[in-house]
């Protein structure tokens, strides 16, 4: 059994004018909220301990009937930092926590696999992202980073800038899953972290989620990678909902997600 954490405070200012009167989670996508996709599989999935971080327009969420918690400064903070608005939540979890951005899409064997896949921390990693970002983008490095792997095939590199293909052992995607007895150190590891520097360049209330999981690869940390070939996909702009949808209407949209599976 697993619990699940939704990152949807955002707005989603790539998605305009979809995002005008509502959250990028709740954006339609092939006639649903985006937001219900991930909410079907989950339960599906006999994962019903599910709480929503909300932001921008958080009360179009109250119809879902889930437990939120709100981030007041989503316009002027990261991820990480809505994560851990939601941290009475993870401290009284009694199980493992998935930890899921809001602006994503998976199967559900996708997701079983990384709730089979033991590390302290487990992130799914898309070993066929080539594919999907050469429809995605006119050069493939433009939008992806590295992810490496080590000897005993741990992550020790994510969300850095590749400056060729080598670097990447495949694409992060925005589904993460904390083991139960690593919550507090979790928790406490965030609270301990020097609030008063950069982080990538980034002030600390701004920290890429990347960024985050790398300071605990640096520390020691065993985060393994639940690795699938397609079966989900990101949704950040206007470009990515007509070329989703023109794929669909061809019947192609399937070797990338299938919304039955």
């Amino acid at each position: 059994m697993s619990d699940c954490l939704i990152l949807a405070a955002g707005e989603g200012t790539r998605l305009q004018p979809h995002t005008k009167n509502k959250p990028k989670a709740l954006v339609p996508f092939l006639n649903k909220p985006l937001i219900s996709y991930q909410l079907q599989i989950l339960k599906s999935s006999n994962i019903n301990n599910i709480a929503i971080i909300t932001g921008y327009k958080a009360e179009k969420f109250s119809k879902l009937n889930y437990k939120v918690f709100h981030n007041k400064f989503f316009d002027s903070t990261n991820m990480v930092e809505s994560l851990f608005m939601a941290r009475s939540f993870l401290k009284e979890a009694k199980n493992d926590v998935i930890i899921s951005y809001g602006d994503i899409v998976y199967e559900k064997k996708n997701l079983k696999i990384i709730l089979e896949t033991k590390g302290e921390i487990s992130v799914m990693v898309d070993s066929g992202w080539l594919d999907l970002w050469s429809i995605r983008n006119d050069n493939p490095l433009d939008d992806a980073e590295t992810l490496k792997y080590g000897k005993n095939g741990n992550i020790i590199e994510v969300g850095k800038k590749p400056k060729s293909l080598k670097e990447i052992e495949g694409q992060y995607t925005g589904l993460i899953k904390i083991s139960n007895n690593k919550i507090d150190e979790f928790i406490s590891f965030y609270d301990q972290l020097d609030k008063t520097i950069l982080y990538d360049n980034r002030p600390f209330k701004q920290m890429f989620m990347t960024t985050f999981l790398q300071l605990l690869i640096d520390a020691g940390w065993m985060v393994m990678p639940a690795i699938v070939k397609h079966g989900w996909l990101e949704i950040d702009t206007i470009d990515d909902l007509l070329l989703y949808e023109k794929l669909s209407e061809e019947r192609k949209l399937n070797i990338f997600w299938n919304k039955n599976e």
